[in-house]
């Protein structure tokens, strides 16, 4: 994988923490990952650091989504959807 690549990756990464703390309101604890004192807008750093930092942010965060409890989804036959569409 290149540079690029793993820099793209980690901002990606950074957009689906924030997403998810937006959408559940629940901080996620990236200690580990803040201890590395690196960010995708580090370029200047190596590709390992990176590397790192993306796997760590990463661990943290499916760390923190599997602690939680499962959140309770109500299904009604009256708001499904009679159609549906596939894409081809």
């Amino acid at each position: 994988m290149q540079k690029e690549e793993l820099l793209h990756l980690h901002m990606l990464m950074i957009h689906i923490k924030k997403y998810y703390e937006g959408v559940t309101n629940d901080e996620i604890q990236t200690d580990r990952y803040n201890s590395l004192e690196i960010s995708p807008v580090h370029i200047h750093k190596d590709k390992k650091a990176h590397k790192d930092a993306l796997l760590t942010l990463g661990d943290e965060i499916v760390s923190h989504i599997h602690h939680r409890p499962l959140p309770v989804v109500n299904y009604s036959h009256e708001t499904a959807s009679q159609t549906v569409a596939a894409e081809h």
